[in-house]
């Protein structure tokens, strides 16, 4: 099964950051947000992914086409014009990097990757989010419906800390609680290929036509998290993700680390670089 992320948006509330490369490039611990999406899917075994890619996308695709090379160890044969990689980071993950367009809606970008989804089942996701969603109980939710959409529904952190009181005592003070009541779109679709006409075209935006014309046809089902979900739309998400990362406490890490090796295979198999870029078999 296929994972759309959707990374191509301008990242305006975080500009800070968004300058010279694409939120979903933003780090946490070190690593684009985008890559610890994609280690939380691969965790439950979803390996094949297509992300649609719009402002500064040649940014992203640099950095996937350079991730191998970068997280191990290399041999750099300059009279070959070879470079043979080591035991390090390998990751059994296939990418379609899709240019989608600058100033195409998400319901675009969506239907701008049908040629690479194939007719078949398929999750979709925002590219600047992170969960400890159980992907597995999710998609079984999807099958068991049998309807086209599920969303992921989660109650939003509180932007500022909350105070309940006893008369003008403060009996509890939570600095970050998530919200009591309410819930909100978190993403993390699992959708049917029937989605694909509910999209009109580039300027549709996913989140308004599409899911209230499903939701009005009895298609539009919610998957409800109780439990940890950040997006990551300002700088103050990001510090808070940060933190959080950087004091052992990321509930979204599901996975295990392995710094040799990040799949079952031998590190030593696979390609060569050459220093011009191309790729020759091992």
């Amino acid at each position: 099964m296929k994972v759309g992320i959707l990374a191509g948006g301008l990242g305006t509330r975080i500009s800070e950051e968004t300058e010279n490369k694409p939120k979903p490039m933003v780090e946490i611990g070190g690593k684009p947000i985008i890559w610890h999406i994609m280690k939380h899917y691969h965790t439950y075994g979803f390996k094949d992914f297509v992300i649609a890619l719009g402002y500064k996308g040649h940014v992203i695709k640099k950095y996937m086409v350079d991730y191998c090379t970068l997280n191990r160890n290399l041999t750099v044969n300059l009279g070959e014009g070879v470079i043979q990689p080591h035991n390090g980071a390998r990751l059994d993950w296939t990418i379609d990097l899709i240019d989608t367009g600058l100033p195409t809606n998400t319901g675009g970008r969506i239907k701008r990757l049908v040629p690479y989804m194939g007719n078949e089942t398929f999750m979709m996701t925002w590219g600047d989010g992170v969960s400890d969603i159980n992907l597995n109980e999710l998609l079984a939710f999807h099958k068991k419906h049998g309807k086209l959409a599920t969303l992921t529904a989660v109650r939003p952190p509180a932007r500022f800390g909350h105070l309940e009181f006893d008369g003008d005592r403060i009996g509890k003070f939570s600095e970050k609680p998530q919200t009591a009541e309410g819930w909100i779109n978190g993403a993390f679709f699992v959708l049917e290929p029937e989605v694909y006409d509910y999209i009109q075209g580039d300027d549709t935006q996913f989140e308004k036509e599409p899911l209230e014309r499903l939701a009005a046809d009895g298609q539009l089902m919610a998957y409800k998290h109780d439990s940890f979900w950040q997006c990551m739309d300002t700088l103050r998400d990001k510090k808070r993700l940060e933190k959080m990362w950087d004091g052992g406490n990321a509930p979204w890490k599901t996975w295990k680390d392995n710094h040799n090796n990040e799949n079952s295979s031998n590190g030593s198999q696979g390609l060569y670089r050459n220093v011009d870029g191309s790729y020759v078999a091992q």
